[in-house]
């Protein structure tokens, strides 16, 4: 049984951030199998370039007529002129966006309170929060005017319960679920959808970020037990998405089978 109705993904535009790996990247895929364009952003364009060739092979595999058109932007929403540009480089046919999927976001280091790097606390907050909330105004505004729209955001079990060490990266992501909640209650009245996904270990680059590159350090974070794939996190993206139009799917929490809170992991399953 397919996770979506790929007749209800048929021509739509989906606009995703960070979308050069990770669950940007498999979301993107997931996408274009299902017969949708993709305007697709992120700050690596090199990397963005691999993963629409990935998603446009995607589409023409899957056999589906419509849709397939895909455009790249190198756009860091941290940066708010970048954000306001966006327009300026997307076709015409393809600026009405119908889903929104905020996922860019990043977390850096497991220092705590008192030795947290400056930097560190501005550049998450200005990606994770800031970032999130530009794009998101950029695009609810033409949404309201449309009467139509689905915005999804990337929110994170550290957004439901902090842990030792995430003090920074759980403020900005408690910021995301505050944000998606009022804003799913000030657009009540309308057409609009608004979900949040929280995922709990995804094994992707996330651990590699945090720890600097240090892919060893990062890699042991996931030691036995099965961590959730990106495609896992794709599919209730675009499950999400592909709903009929009056449900909206509020919140997404998804977890490992052995996982059932930030720091409680059950690792002997492996």
């Amino acid at each position: 049984m397919s996770v979506f109705n790929a007749s209800r993904l048929l021509g739509k535009t989906v606009l995703i951030t960070g979308a050069s790996a990770g669950i940007g990247a498999a979301t993107a895929v997931l996408f274009a199998k299902g017969g949708s364009n993709l305007i697709l952003l992120a700050r690596r364009v090199d990397a963005l370039k691999s993963v629409a060739e990935a998603a446009a092979a995607a589409h023409k595999a899957s056999g589906v007529q419509q849709g397939g058109q895909i455009v790249t932007l190198q756009v860091d929403v941290s940066d708010k002129a970048q954000v306001a540009s966006i327009w300026d480089n997307v076709p015409k046919e393809l600026r009405d966006v119908d889903v929104l999927v905020n996922n860019a976001g990043f977390v850096h280091g497991l220092e705590r309170v008192g030795s947290i790097a400056d930097a560190d606390i501005e550049g998450m907050f200005a990606t994770n929060v800031l970032g999130l909330i530009s794009i998101t105004q950029l695009l609810v505004k033409e949404f309201k005017r449309r009467q139509t729209g689905h915005i999804i955001n990337l929110g994170s079990v550290a957004g439901r319960e902090a842990y030792p060490g995430g003090s920074i990266y759980c403020a900005t992501k408690f910021a995301v679920n505050a944000f998606t909640t009022a804003m799913m209650k000030e657009l009540v009245d309308t057409p609009i959808r608004v979900t949040e996904i929280q995922p709990g270990m995804v094994e992707t680059e996330f651990s590699v970020v945090r720890f600097r590159g240090d892919k060893t350090a990062a890699d042991k974070v996931y030691e036995g037990f099965q961590p959730l794939t990106a495609e896992d996190i794709a599919e209730e993206i675009v499950w999400a998405a592909s709903r009929p139009p009056h449900v909206n799917i509020a919140e997404s929490f998804i977890l490992p089978v052995n996982q059932a809170s930030p720091s409680l992991v059950y690792r002997g399953s492996k």
